[in-house]
């Protein structure tokens, strides 16, 4: 999916409200993901996955993290995410749809704490992007 000059502009205002929320926002969102999709679970059975978990809340920091850097890198998501594809692809072995799980929790995340900037045109650019980042930190699999 190609990420039109426009989804390309409300992609980076949206994360510019993020600032720097992203890892409360990555816990939060991997947190509903647990609740709402309980399979996703099996793949951190060594963490402490309790509300407000000092686990949870260290992962939900690398997944901010990395969409900062992704959403800096939106000409190039596929170097940007090299790495972190080859790391679920290879030694996690995550099960691909799951990306789209924590991807539908991120935007209900990023909807409740941004309500009055979370228009249609930012909600179908965010999607978008997430469903880039998706497939990039899948293209590993094949």
């Amino acid at each position: 999916m190609v990420l039109s000059p426009a989804d390309k502009s409300n992609v980076k205002a949206a994360w510019a409200k993020v600032g720097g929320n992203a890892g409360e926002y990555g816990a939060e969102a991997l947190e509903r993901m647990f609740l709402s999709f309980p399979t996703t679970k099996t793949y951190f059975p060594h963490f402490d996955l309790a509300h407000g978990s000092a686990q949870v809340k260290g992962h939900g920091k690398k997944v901010g993290d990395a969409l900062t850097k992704a959403v800096g890198s939106l000409d190039d998501l596929a170097g940007a995410l090299s790495a972190l594809s080859d790391l679920h692809a290879h030694k996690l072995r995550v099960d691909p749809v799951n990306f789209k799980l924590l991807s539908h929790c991120l935007l209900v995340t990023l909807a409740s704490h941004n309500p009055a900037e979370f228009t249609p045109a930012i909600h179908a650019s965010l999607d978008k992007f997430l469903a880039t980042v998706s497939t990039v930190l899948t293209s590993k699999y094949r």
